[in-house]
């Protein structure tokens, strides 16, 4: 828990500037800057899904710039190798004719690394991605190097150009903490972002909070107070996934396939106990894993055939289960 009401005040306060400054930027698109801005700070990656041109490249590397943290991007190609993303062993010669052996560290040496059109790369470059995701490290030619801390991944994805793609496989899509859909801006919005990018200045985010604050904050939101019977709200919510759990909603045993795993609840809870402290609340309420159990389940719940020819969202499923766990307390 906090020391101090000042000291959170304080956290709160730097999480309200990175988000206004990241206004200055970016036009609109309130909540998916509000759960990135989670996802952060509960130091988890995030998928981000939208068809081009929605900003989620100037995002990402706006919220870069706003923490002051390094950035890099990668484009995923069907030609894409892992060690064009992870590095490799290179040759460097001396001087008198002498070499030896460098590592030459990839793009994943990032502190905010964007994969953009993650599923354009084949599985096997996808991969490379995995130990970065998981342990904070890479492995190349037998010895493992951390990566800098913090370190996020932030993907984007394109929901509408299926062809030559490469859908990402379940294990890979349980890294990712949030599942974050861009949607389409609205009539204003698409006025100011023509305002702001035909001008003759372009605005640029500055640095409102630095690496070891962020840090400072993901530690203090760890230290959120979550009580058993908040924690059984939010695990019978998780088994609600499941098509074979007796108390899941009829359309979950119908149109669903497998439901979230244990990372599910994992996910929410930590993305939870950020919202309690940005909401200035020293513990987690079964209202702050409602209103994130949409973003943290919507990519862990598989469809069966039947749901997938139906067109039916996970989203509308996971309402569903909100709605009948609300019914019944």
């Amino acid at each position: 828990m906090p020391d101090t009401k000042e000291q959170a005040a304080v956290w709160r306060e730097t999480i309200s500037t990175v988000r206004e400054e990241i206004g200055k930027v970016i036009v609109g698109q309130e909540e998916v800057v509000e759960q990135l801005l989670w996802c952060i700070f509960a130091g988890g990656h995030a998928l981000l899904e939208g068809i081009p041109g929605l900003g989620k490249t100037m995002l990402v590397r706006t919220i870069a710039d706003t923490l002051e943290l390094s950035f890099s991007r990668i484009q995923f190609t069907p030609d894409l190798m892992p060690s064009d993303i992870t590095g490799t062993n290179v040759i460097r010669f001396g001087p008198q004719g002498t070499n030896e052996m460098v590592f030459q560290p990839g793009p994943v040496f990032s502190q905010i690394v964007l994969a953009d059109e993650i599923n354009r790369a084949t599985p096997k470059t996808q991969s490379a991605m995995l130990e970065a995701m998981q342990e904070q490290t890479v492995t190349v030619s037998g010895e493992t190097r951390r990566l800098p801390q913090p370190f996020f991944v932030l993907a984007t994805q394109n929901p509408l150009e299926n062809e030559g793609t490469y859908p990402l496989p379940e294990a890979q899509l349980d890294r990712f903490m949030l599942k974050i859909n861009v949607d389409y801006p609205t009539p204003d919005e698409l006025k100011q972002i023509v305002h702001r990018t035909t001008a003759a200045e372009q605005p640029h985010a500055v640095r409102q909070a630095t690496a070891e604050q962020l840090l400072e904050i993901r530690q203090a939101a760890k230290e959120i107070l979550l009580a058993d019977e908040v924690l059984d709200y939010g695990i019978s919510l998780l088994m609600m996934t499941h098509p074979l759990e007796a108390s899941a909603p009829e359309s979950v045993r119908k149109y669903v396939s497998f439901g979230s795993g244990p990372r599910g609840i994992q996910s929410m809870v930590a993305i939870a106990k950020v919202r309690a402290l940005c909401k200035g609340r020293w513990h987690v309420s079964t209202g702050d894993l409602a209103a994130v159990a949409a973003p943290t389940l919507r990519h862990r719940l598989f469809l069966n055939f039947e749901g997938q020819a139906m067109g039916i969202s996970t989203d509308s499923l996971i309402e569903e289960i909100i709605a009948k766990l609300e019914n019944s307390r």
